[in-house]
């Protein structure tokens, strides 16, 4: 049980489709995921994470109600109530998590769910707690249901509730715990049982960030990363980070690679752009895989509808990633439609990769 204690874009013109084989399919992490990837070691993420409630960039409503939350629990001098962190991958749940045991002055033990498999690991981790400190649990929504039986009481009355041997002879044992906060992370809060979800006293979303709330985390991880950075380079990140701050640290730092190969001191957009182009990562955020999709719909179909097992087919994709990891960025742009047909671009989406507008007579001359 691992648990860790702390604190080149489309150009202009028609774009052609090639069917990738099933084997190219996102055989590397692509460099616009939100979820963490294998090159992005914990304390390498740590270094640029912020540790108090006043370095934390954006999120102003939550930072509201938690810094109220925080100041009524340092009065009371008790544990703070239990927090569900809800919302997109990559946006700062664990690092407000840490913020809250910084703020609040205690440890925070961090675990994920697929960690608690067993019945003991969930029991280790809560009798080892001690007064008022947090246990953080990311994708909570995965725990098993024999796990969220043992929190129900441990939540609700600081207790466990432990049964002893089998059938006739087995009996009921409780085991007073010590007060503490547990601090649940979720990309589908949805997923989470009532009588889970009822026993958080704090529900809160987190929403993406924008562009100036972007710049200012790019700017401020720049200077962590000593790197002279312009404000427009800053901005450049901002663009293409698809508002998720993971992302722009992670940009920055395939950036920072190739102002070091190319001995540039000072980083301006002209080299953001050069650097991210490299990676194929175009100026709203998009990535060969998200154009990819685009392409294939608007050359192989028209333009849609087109079923989701039907465009997993001809991109040699699951369809399952294709929906949870490659469609979501597309439809908050506004570039892809669900309908119940199937997918459609938009013509945003037209627009975006240099096609004529839909119905367009230079669009079937081509």
């Amino acid at each position: 049980m691992a648990i860790v204690s702390s604190g080149s874009p489309a150009s202009g013109g028609r774009p052609r489709v090639t069917k990738p084989m099933a084997s190219q399919a996102m055989e590397s992490p692509r460099l616009v995921d939100p979820a963490p990837i294998e090159e992005q070691a914990p304390a390498r993420e740590d270094s640029l994470r912020p540790k108090r409630l006043a370095d934390y960039i954006g999120q102003s409503e939550l930072k509201q109600v938690l810094g109220i939350a925080i100041e009524a629990t340092r009065c009371r001098q008790e544990a703070l109530d239990h927090v569900l962190l809800y919302g997109p991958p990559g946006l700062g749940k664990t690092t407000m998590a840490l913020v809250l045991a910084e703020e609040l002055g205690v440890r925070c033990r961090i675990t994920s769910a697929p960690a608690l498999e067993r019945p003991r690991d969930i029991v280790g981790l809560l009798v080892n707690l001690q007064p008022q400190e947090l246990l953080f649990i990311d994708e909570i929504h995965r725990l098993n249901r024999v796990a969220e039986e043992i929190l129900y009481p441990a939540m609700e009355d600081f207790r466990l509730d432990l049964t002893v041997g089998k059938g006739t002879t087995a009996r009921t044992r409780t085991l007073p715990l010590a007060p503490f906060t547990l601090v649940g992370a979720t990309t589908k809060a949805g997923s989470l049982s009532s009588p889970l979800r009822d026993r958080f006293g704090l529900i809160q979303r987190l929403e993406f960030y924008g562009l100036e709330d972007l710049q200012a985390i790019v700017q401020r991880a720049a200077g962590l990363l000593q790197l002279e950075l312009d404000s427009d380079a800053a901005l450049e990140v901002a663009r293409r980070c698809r508002g998720t701050p993971r992302i722009a640290n992670r940009l920055l730092r395939r950036v920072r690679d190739v102002a070091s190969v190319q001995g540039h001191g000072r980083i301006g957009a002209d080299l953001v752009d050069q650097a991210l182009s490299l990676h194929r990562v175009d100026g709203r955020g998009l990535d060969a895989s998200d154009r990819r999709l685009l392409t294939l719909v608007l050359e192989g179909y028209g333009g849609g509808p087109v079923g989701l097992d039907t465009l997993a087919a001809g991109l040699g994709e699951d369809a399952t990633t294709l929906e949870s990891v490659v469609e979501p960025y597309l439809l908050q742009l506004g570039f892809l439609q669900r309908t119940p047909r199937g997918r459609m671009v938009t013509p945003a989406g037209r627009l975006h990769l240099g096609w004529p507008p839909e119905g367009n007579p230079m669009d079937a001359a081509a």
